[in-house]
C-alpha cells in the first residue's frame, strides 16, 4: 500500500510524536482542547498499516459521531492514498455493531434482514403496548417509559436482569412494558439503537466461538472521544481488546460533559486500572487559542478533583485578556453584547466566526430579539429559533384565537392541544360546515353543537375549550395579556401535558415557556405582543450573508470561533440550580467542564458576562454571580467598566479598583451574600 510523500509525521511535536508511534499494549491519550487529537488518531492508523503491524481490516476504529468517522476516514485515505473502503472497520459505535450484529443475528434471535427502527417507531410501539395493558399515557408518557428502558440498555440490562426498585410502582410498571417491548422487538426482526450495542454485547458473552473470531481479528483497537463512552460501549471494548490489549483511547476527562446521555467520565478515570501497564500521554500544547484564554480555562478547571489532570498551552500569542463584564440586566446584557459585536469584532472577523455560547437554550430569546431589532443575521445552531419552537407557536395560536376568533389556523392548531377527542374527522366537519355556510371554525362549532351534529366523546372536548375561549376573552379585559398567558397554560392543561412528560425535552419546553411570558412583560398589550411575533417569524426567514452563531455549550463542542461570548454567569443558571439538586457535587464538577469547554471554543477574544438582576416569572429577582467567575485567575481576566444602555451611570464594578484590583465593601457584601447562598 502506498504512502502519501509528504511525511505524516512531520509537523508534530514531541508528545504527538509519542502518541503515534508507540503502538503495542494499552494507551490512553489525554488530549487537551485543540491539541491536534484526531490527527494524531488518524495518523496512528496510518502507522500501523505503514509498520505492516497489521491489515486495514485488523484495525478496529470506532468514535461517537458520523462526522467524526467520516472526517477519519477522509484523513486517512489521504494519507493512504486509497479509497475511503480501505479501513472497514472505522466508524461508530452502533454502525460497527450494526455490521456485526448482521453477521451474527441468529445468535440475538434475529435475521439478517432485521430493521433498525428509530424514536418515533419506538414511541408507537410503546404506545400500542400501554394500551394493551390498560396504562395510562397521560399519568405515565411514553416518552417517560422509553427513557427508562435507554438508561437500562445503557447499562447493559435486558429485562430479565433488571431489579425493580422496591416501593417504586411506577418502574415496575415500566418494567413490564420492557419485557413486552423486547419481545414484540423480536417478533417484528426488529431492534432499536440501544440493542446494537447491548445486543452484540450478549453475543460476546454467551457465544465465546464468535467473539473469538474478532479476537484474532483486531489486532489494534482505537477509540475517538473515550470520555463520552457509557457502560455499555467501555464492555464492548473491554470484550474486544482482552486477548492483545492493543487497545489505544483518545480524549479529554475535562471535556466529558454528556452523563445526561450517560456518558461515565470514571471509564476514562479508571483506564489505566481495567488495563495494566498502560501508557498515558498528555496532548497539552494548544494550537486554536491564545495563552490568556488557555490559562483562564486551565486556572478554571483545575478546581476540580476528578481529573488526571494537564495543563494547556502555546508557543503563540499572548492575546487579549478574557473580558468580565456585569449588566444591569439581560435585556442590558443582549445590547451590550450586540454592540461589542457591532462596534468593534465586526470590523476585524465574519459574523459567522462569532458565537454566543448559552447554557440554557431559553437564553437565546433576548439575544434574537436584539438581532431582529437591529438587523443582524444570527443563526440558531443545534435549534429552532425561539418564536418557531413548537410550544412557542401553541402558546401563540392559544392568544391568537382569543384576540379574534375568525383566526381558524390557530383554531386549528390548538383545538386539539392537549388531546380532548377532537381528532381530524371532527376538523373536516367543522371546514365543511364552515365552507358551506361561510362561518369561521370556532362558530362553526358552536352551530353543529347547537343541531347536536358532534360525537359525544367529541362534544365534551369541544364544549369545555369554547368556554375556556370566551372566559379567557373575559379575563383579558381584567387581565395584563402575560397574565393571561399564565392562565392559559394553566387552565388549557398544556403545562400538565408538558410536566406529565418528565423528560429533559419537555423539562426545556416549560422554561421556554417561561422566557416567552418574561418577554410579553415588554409588550404594552396583546395586539403589540402578537404583531412583533408575526413580523419576527416573517423578517427572519431567509438571511444573506454573514450570521453570528446562537447555541448551547454543549452543542459547541467541538467547534471554534475567533470570538466567543459567554453570558449568563450567574449562581442558579451557570451552575444550573437543578442539576446541582439532583447529582451535587458530581453535576458541579460537569457544569465546570462545560465551562471549560465553552471557553476553549474561542481562539482570540472571549467574553464573559453576568447580570445583576433576571426577570422571573415576571418579578425581577438579584442575581449573583456565578462561583466559576471567583474561580478565574485574576491576570487573565479584564474586569470591563460600562454603562447602562440608557445613558444613566451605571457600573458594574463601582466598587472595584482596576489598577490596584482592590474590592470594596459593596463587592464583598455581594460576594459575601453569595457565598452563603452557595454553602
Amino acid at each position: 500500500m502506498e504512502i502519501i510523500k509528504q511525511n505524516y509525521l512531520s509537523n508534530l511535536n514531541k508528545n504527538q510524536k509519542e502518541a503515534i508511534i508507540n503502538l503495542d499494549g494499552p494507551c490512553l491519550i489525554v488530549a487537551g482542547a485543540g491539541s491536534g487529537k484526531t490527527k494524531v488518531i488518524t495518523s496512528r492508523v496510518v502507522h500501523i498499516i505503514k509498520e505492516k503491524k497489521a491489515w486495514p481490516n485488523q484495525i478496529l476504529c470506532v468514535t461517537f459521531t458520523n462526522k467524526a468517522a467520516r472526517e477519519m476516514q477522509n484523513r486517512i485515505a489521504k494519507l493512504l492514498k486509497e479509497k475511503q473502503s480501505s479501513i472497514p472497520w472505522l466508524g461508530t459505535f452502533h454502525s460497527v455493531s450494526a455490521k456485526i450484529l448482521r453477521r451474527h443475528a441468529e445468535a440475538a434471535g434475529l435475521n439478517s434482514r432485521f430493521t433498525i427502527i428509530d424514536q418515533e417507531d419506538q414511541l408507537r410501539l410503546i404506545k400500542n403496548i400501554c394500551k394493551a395493558e390498560n396504562i395510562d399515557t397521560k399519568k405515565i408518557s411514553p416518552q417517560f417509559i422509553l427513557s427508562f428502558i435507554n438508561q437500562w440498555k445503557n447499562k447493559g440490562l435486558l429485562p430479565k436482569n433488571v431489579v425493580a426498585k422496591k416501593g417504586i410502582p411506577l418502574e415496575k410498571t415500566i418494567l413490564n412494558v420492557y419485557k413486552f417491548y423486547q419481545e414484540r422487538l423480536q417478533i417484528l426482526n426488529s431492534c432499536d439503537f440501544g440493542d446494537l450495542i447491548l445486543l452484540c454485547v450478549n453475543i460476546f458473552e454467551n457465544h465465546n466461538n464468535i467473539l473469538e473470531l474478532y479476537l484474532n481479528n483486531f489486532k489494534y483497537i482505537l477509540v475517538d472521544e473515550y470520555q463520552d463512552s457509557n457502560y455499555i460501549q467501555s464492555k464492548w471494548l473491554n470484550l474486544l481488546a482482552k486477548k492483545k490489549n492493543n487497545i489505544c483511547c483518545v480524549g479529554d476527562d475535562d471535556q466529558s460533559i454528556y452523563s445526561w446521555r450517560g456518558a461515565e467520565i470514571k471509564n476514562f478515570l479508571d483506564f489505566s486500572k481495567i488495563y495494566k501497564n498502560t501508557k498515558i500521554i498528555r496532548l497539552e500544547q494548544n494550537y486554536r487559542s491564545t495563552q490568556n484564554i488557555l490559562s483562564a480555562a486551565s486556572g478554571l478547571i483545575l478546581n476540580n478533583s476528578d481529573r488526571l489532570g494537564k495543563k494547556l498551552w502555546t508557543d503563540g500569542k499572548e492575546g487579549e485578556l478574557v473580558k468580565l463584564t456585569c449588566y444591569k440586566n439581560g435585556r442590558e446584557e443582549a445590547v451590550g453584547i450586540s454592540d461589542i459585536i457591532e462596534k468593534k469584532l465586526k470590523k476585524k472577523y465574519s459574523l459567522n466566526n462569532i458565537s454566543i455560547l448559552v447554557r440554557a437554550i431559553f437564553q437565546t430569546r433576548e439575544f434574537e430579539e436584539r438581532f431582529l431589532k437591529i438587523g443582524m443575521g444570527y443563526r440558531v445552531v443545534g435549534g429552532t429559533k425561539f418564536y418557531e419552537r413548537a410550544e412557542i407557536k401553541d402558546s401563540v395560536a392559544f392568544l391568537r384565537i382569543i384576540n379574534q376568533k375568525n383566526d381558524d389556523l390557530a383554531f386549528e392548531r390548538i383545538i386539539n392541544v392537549p388531546k380532548r377527542s377532537v381528532g381530524d374527522s371532527s376538523i373536516k366537519q367543522l371546514y365543511d360546515w364552515g365552507r358551506k355556510n361561510k362561518k369561521c371554525l370556532e362558530d362553526s362549532a358552536y352551530e353543529l353543537l347547537q343541531l347536536n351534529k358532534i360525537k359525544p366523546k367529541t362534544k365534551l372536548g369541544l364544549v369545555k375549550i369554547l368556554n375556556l375561549f370566551n372566559k379567557w376573552r373575559s379575563d383579558l379585559k381584567i387581565k395584563k395579556h402575560y397574565e393571561l398567558m399564565e392562565i392559559i397554560l394553566d387552565e388549557s392543561g398544556y403545562s400538565k401535558m408538558l410536566k406529565d412528560k418528565k423528560d429533559l425535552e419537555s423539562e426545556g419546553r416549560l422554561e421556554n415557556l417561561k422566557e416567552l411570558i418574561r418577554g410579553m412583560h415588554d409588550f404594552d398589550n396583546l395586539q403589540g405582543f402578537l404583531e412583533h411575533v408575526a413580523l419576527a417569524t416573517s423578517i427572519d426567514q431567509d438571511w444573506d450573508g454573514e450570521k453570528v452563531n446562537l447555541m448551547t455549550m454543549h452543542a459547541a463542542k467541538g467547534l471554534e470561533f475567533d470570538a466567543v461570548f459567554l453570558p449568563g454567569w450567574e449562581e442558579g443558571l451557570f451552575p444550573h440550580q437543578k442539576s446541582l439538586e439532583e447529582k451535587g457535587d458530581l453535576a458541579l464538577e460537569e457544569e465546570r467542564r462545560l465551562a471549560y469547554v465553552g471557553l476553549t471554543r474561542a481562539k482570540k477574544e472571549s467574553f464573559i458576562s453576568f447580570v445583576m438582576n433576571r426577570m422571573y416569572r415576571g418579578d425581577w429577582v438579584e442575581s449573583l454571580a456565578s462561583r466559576f467567575i471567583d474561580e478565574l485567575p485574576e491576570e487573565n481576566i479584564k474586569k470591563e467598566e460600562i454603562k447602562e444602555q440608557n445613558s444613566e451611570d451605571f457600573f458594574f464594578n463601582q466598587d472595584i479598583d482596576y489598577e490596584e484590583g482592590i474590592r470594596s465593601p459593596g463587592w464583598a457584601r455581594l460576594q459575601k451574600k453569595r457565598l452563603k447562598r452557595i454553602k
